[in-house]
């Protein structure tokens, strides 16, 4: 928890006293603790600091779209969950789930710290802090974003259920962005019905975000209507695994042992629950994040094996960071100290301590004009859809007529996260080491991703999965509450 709403209480009381109040009007989440990762704006008096000291007292005029619909579900906004500093976008190499402001989130499963205080087994970013509350019973579910990953990386590794929506379903207006191009937010929930729930209530049109206006007959009046325990019946799913394509089997070819075995035992689930498997490379699976997509950026991290080596960055991310940031503080936080992403480097400079990790990605996104208007960023922009979209997951799908792609945890995170398409992320299995280092249990998931729009399929084949599969345990550090 990065903070928690000192009205929460009051709230709840005034709810419970309204809650069989005849004319009173309830929606879906009425009365429901809803906990916000800490790059989503409230106007309740609570700051929005995407975990930057920088930001401590950004205040916001107006409540992002997502939380305003939360509170006109009914839902009780509890706080803020800590996350990654700027949703992984200040240094290379950072630990998932550390923010200068907020500390370190730690796995409820496992979360013992090496000698330097970074987990063993990651939290996962970067919405860390949303997901460990909601794997730790610390509220009902909660709302993360991701830009690439950053909802289904911590999903996977906290036993939980995400929907990383099509770009587009979920305003990102009032969301503290890195890149409005992939941004979005989703709910992070202890069970496919939940996150079904939350994002029913996130999802609608917003005129101060135009990438909405695509929703309009799109929504479903009730997700949890596509709930189908036979979900998987007949469905072809794509398994990205070809080893006669060594260059474009990225995804299963670096898994550990022990992900192979829960993998293959994904995989022959499948298939006895009804899905048909089909086994081939996405074609562009090897060319994402290559060159021409990509700016290499000097790594300082003292604590990174690559300090003092230039490591790619995705280009696109770099460019609408700076433009994004000034944008958003200027909209939401109009008379702060704190205007640009040169007025957040110069704070992080003059700290009476400095950024541990340093702050290589916010430089990088400095040098650049800030206006978007960078013939290399729009050549990016182009290569990443053009690989991602029409050459990639399109055709991937055109030519296996697919449902969904199985991808291992959140390893289908880029090429989706260029795309703007929906993922849903469950728990699978359980992982017993790092690296060959022992450790005590912790989760491991799957991401199922699917075509623009697909959520009502992706959410009817993860239930399936879930209702078959009950994998889900709460954590040793949290039991569920009586």
């Amino acid at each position: 928890m990065r903070e928690v709403n000192p009205a929460a209480l009051a709230i709840a009381r005034r709810r419970d006293r309204l809650r069989f109040r005849p004319g009173t009007r309830k929606g879906p989440l009425y009365g429901i603790p809803i906990l916000l990762k800490d790059n989503i704006a409230t106007a309740d008096g609570q700051a929005t600091t995407a975990g930057s000291p920088a930001l401590a007292h950004a205040l916001a005029v107006r409540d992002a779209h997502v939380a305003a619909r939360l509170r006109r579900a009914g839902a009780i906004l509890l706080g803020k969950a800590n996350l990654t500093e700027f949703a992984n976008w200040t240094t290379v190499g950072m630990p998932s789930g550390y923010s200068a402001l907020g500390g370190q989130v730690l796995n409820p499963y496992a979360p013992a710290v090496d000698a330097d205080g970074i987990p063993i087994v990651p939290p996962g970013g970067s919405s860390s802090g949303s997901a460990v509350a909601a794997a730790a019973n610390l509220a009902a579910a909660t709302v993360g974003t991701e830009t690439a990953g950053s909802l289904l990386n911590p999903a996977c590794n906290n036993a939980l259920v995400t929907v990383k929506p099509t770009v587009g379903l979920v305003s990102r207006a009032g969301i503290l962005p890195i890149a409005a191009s992939q941004d979005t937010a989703g709910p992070l929930a202890r069970t496919v019905r939940d996150a079904a729930i939350l994002l029913g209530a996130l999802a609608g049109y917003d005129r101060r975000d135009p990438a909405t206006l695509a929703v309009r007959g799109r929504i479903p009046a009730d997700y949890t209507a596509f709930l189908d325990p036979n979900g998987l019946a007949g469905r072809r799913i794509g398994v990205p695994s070809d080893p006669a394509d060594a260059e474009n089997d990225i995804y299963w070819r670096a898994l550990a042992p022990d992900q192979r075995r829960i993998m293959d035992e994904v995989v022959a689930r499948l298939e006895t629950l009804g899905a048909v498997v089909v086994k081939a490379n996405i074609p562009t699976a090897g060319r994402i994040g290559g060159p021409g997509a990509m700016i290499e950026v000097p790594v300082t991290n003292p604590f990174s094996p690559s300090k003092g080596k230039r490591m790619p960055m995705p280009a696109v991310l770099i460019y609408e960071f700076k433009h994004g940031l000034a944008a958003y503080l200027a909209d939401y936080v109009p008379d702060g100290p704190v205007r640009t992403l040169k007025d957040v480097i110069a704070a992080n400079d003059a700290a009476a301590v400095p950024p541990r990790f340093g702050q290589d990605l916010l430089l990088a996104a400095e040098a650049t004009r800030g206006d978007l208007t960078e013939p290399a960023y729009h050549a990016a922009r182009a290569l990443d859809l053009e690989l991602s979209r029409p050459q990639g997951l399109d055709a991937y799908f055109d030519r296996w007529q697919l449902d969904a792609v199985l991808f291992p945890a959140a390893l289908g995170n880029g090429i989706a996260a260029r795309a703007g398409y929906p993922s849903v992320g469950v728990p699978a299995g359980w992982r017993h080491e790092v690296e060959g280092r022992p450790t005590p249990p912790y989760p491991y998931g799957i991401s199922f991703t699917g075509r623009a729009w697909s959520e009502p399929t992706l959410l009817a084949i993860a239930y399936a999965w879930e209702q078959a599969n009950p994998v889900r345990q709460p954590p040793p550090t949290a039991p569920e509450l009586a």
